[in-house]
């Protein structure tokens, strides 16, 4: 699933609303933010690149087109689920949320830490039960209204009315007890008890008097009026379902307009197709699905005017159960496999997966083997499981444990159940995501040795069974944000649906008292430590458990033309990621190339992390800021 960008994102495509998969989920789906304020001169660190093209409803080459307007254009491969900020979870929703709405904190690109977005600073009271931002007075909506703490306010009591407005993120709003705007630069948000995630609050913030005249908006999509209101850098100007979204820079926004004057998602299913509209310089950037193979990334280093940018993922590749879809009040729905409820089976699914070779002949290399759920590049919260806990590859007992839960073979070679019934799963696939279709056929040989059948079943749209839950198994994978706290919420008891077969929050129905203990300290910890312990003992609860084996964390392996794109910025900068960030930077800093048909940095492959001078001036103010940070999910998709 995805994550939105957040909750985060951004994860592998996750189911969505009516629509995720994700995404993000999406998500979006992070490490609790330090309380840090941005001012005084900083200059972007970028990567070098090239410049971008003109579309109409079907993007065509390219490049700037004969009235000069520059065009970025990015292939991606995922479905955008919705364009509500209440209910989207797939990672390419969450990321264009984040470039046309602004959230109160943003990330920094360097290190992820926490910079001014539309809130310029923020000051908890002695107990931590209420906090209150300044929010600028610099920020415009796109059709010319001021932009101020009324909105914020409006946003978050929407969200915590439950009328179906918080599907995506109703982690950050259950702990609000009220939210107010006292004046137009003033917000103040009183909790129920101590919340950590306050300056990590990855929420879209939309315009009030847009907004309150929708008449429901639990089933409102946002796409039936063009341009979208909002105060990003970028406005949302058109959509086709799988066919493109485009935006066109905002020339008012507060950071400084984007220098590319419209940007376009243009949506591939097939992603070497993907790939070879970027050889012909029809696109300016892939990021695959969620990434290139490595056949794809190979076959574009070298290539004229291209470049490749691998760098640690934010991601990570997971197998999800299903432990038994319910709604909130128990009821039970969807047609799970039964032997799926035994930790013995689940376990033993899980010794049979060999993660090295995933690795090594899935990923080529271009991944770290999984562990704990927190992606290693988050190390503050990223955990591991010591060596008498680690379930690594073991057939044997695999077998073993599967004999003491009454599934032994029979004279065929098949595992089944007391009643006789052979032992068969199903696991949803992603039929965009390459790795799913090649896990899934090592998938099928580790367990077959073991007795049990599979079927892997490969679907455009995993949303509809996976919120039936009807499902045994499934690929799932998060973009993980800065601070974990969405990621980890989806698997709450509270994030299950209110009816059966409805959109939620949850990731894949877990619900358990001893993690939502976990779940409730770590929120209201604001000791890093502390709370960093308490986020690790709950991704060693999620391992033992078996209901989420994290086999791999993949790389960012994404490439553009650098006759398009002259410089992007990578997150963090040292080497990072460039499509699904925790912010808008890759797409804001992007600078065209000077169109000559030629880089102007020489065309190195891979990465070259350089200075620019592209610090951004305050509106109003004339000072430099620091760039910001992100959101969970993202894509929960």
């Amino acid at each position: 699933m995805d994550t939105r960008d957040q909750h985060g994102r951004t994860r592998s495509p996750r189911p969505g609303p009516a629509g995720p998969a994700p995404l993000a989920r999406r998500p979006r789906r992070s490490p609790r933010p330090r309380l840090a304020l941005a001012g005084g001169a900083l200059a972007a660190l970028v990567l070098t690149a090239g410049l971008a093209t003109p579309l109409n409803p079907a993007p065509q080459q390219a490049r700037a087109g004969d009235d000069g307007k520059k065009t970025l254009t990015v292939a991606v491969a995922q479905s955008v689920d919705s364009l509500s900020p209440f209910i989207a979870q797939r990672l390419l929703s969450t990321s264009i949320h984040r470039l046309t709405y602004e959230y109160l904190t943003n990330y920094d690109p360097k290190d992820n830490h926490v910079v001014p977005g539309f809130a310029e600073k923020w000051q908890p009271s002695a107990d931590k039960l209420t906090w209150t931002y300044t929010i600028r007075s610099d920020s415009t909506w796109s059709d010319g209204k001021k932009a101020t703490a009324e909105d914020a306010a409006w946003t978050f009591n929407k969200m915590m009315s439950k009328e179906g407005t918080a599907t995506a993120n109703s982690n950050f709003v259950t702990n609000f007890k009220k939210v107010t705007a006292p004046s137009p630069t003033k917000l103040v948000i009183e909790l129920k008890k101590p919340q950590s995630t306050m300056t990590a609050l990855d929420v879209p913030i939309v315009p009030k008097h847009v907004w309150e005249k929708v008449d429901d908006i639990s089933k409102f999509n946002n796409d039936e009026d063009f341009p979208v209101v909002g105060n990003g850098p970028f406005v949302l100007t058109d959509f086709k379902t799988d066919q493109y979204v485009k935006l066109r820079a905002n020339k008012k926004f507060w950071r400084g307009a984007p220098k590319f004057d419209e940007l376009v998602f243009k949506t591939y299913k097939d992603q070497d197709a993907a790939v070879a509209a970027l050889k012909k310089g029809e696109v300016s950037f892939v990021a695959g699905q969620p990434a290139l193979t490595p056949a794809q990334a190979n076959g574009l280093k070298g290539q004229s005017d291209i470049k490749v940018n691998n760098g640690p993922g934010r991601r990570f590749f997971a197998i999800a159960t299903n432990p038994g879809a319910r709604t909130r009040d128990g009821k039970k729905f969807g047609d799970g496999h039964p032997a799926l409820l035994d930790k013995r089976v689940r376990q033993a699914l899980f010794l049979s997966v060999d993660r090295k070779t995933i690795v090594d002949k899935v990923f080529q290399g271009n991944a770290v083997e999984g562990a704990g759920y927190i992606p290693p590049r988050f190390s503050d919260y990223a955990w591991k499981p010591s060596p008498e806990q680690e379930l690594k590859y073991d057939p044997k007992k695999a077998a073993a444990l599967l004999d003491q839960a009454g599934y032994k073979k029979n004279g065929d070679g098949k595992r089944v159940g007391k009643d006789g019934r052979a032992l068969n799963f199903r696991i949803l696939c992603h039929a965009t995501d390459p790795n799913d279709k090649a896990v899934g056929k090592y998938l099928k040989e580790w367990w077959g040795e073991l007795g049990i059948g599979l079927k892997v079943n490969c679907l455009d749209d995993v949303s509809v069974p996976w919120y039936a839950g009807e499902y045994d198994l499934a690929f799932d994978g998060w973009s993980v944000n800065p601070d974990p706290d969405f990621v980890l919420g989806i698997h709450t008891c509270p994030a299950l649906p209110e009816k059966a077969k409805e959109s939620a929050a949850t990731d894949n129905f877990i619900c358990d008292k001893k993690f939502d203990d976990l779940y409730d300290k770590q929120l209201a910890e604001y000791d890093p430590a502390k709370r960093a312990a308490l986020v690790k003992r709950m991704q060693s609860w999620l391992y033992d458990s078996g209901y989420m084996n994290v086999m791999a964390y993949p790389n960012a392996v994404e490439a553009y033309r650098t006759d398009q794109i002259k410089s992007i910025t990578t997150m963090p900068s040292a080497a990072g990621n460039i499509y699904g960030q925790d912010g808008y930077w890759s797409w804001w800093s992007a600078v065209p190339a000077s169109g000559d048909g030629g880089s102007d940095d020489g065309g190195s492959t891979g990465v070259i992390i350089g200075i620019a001078a592209a610090a951004v001036v305050l509106a109003g103010g004339g000072a430099l800021i620091a760039l910001r940070r992100r959101s969970t999910a993202e894509d929960r998709e």
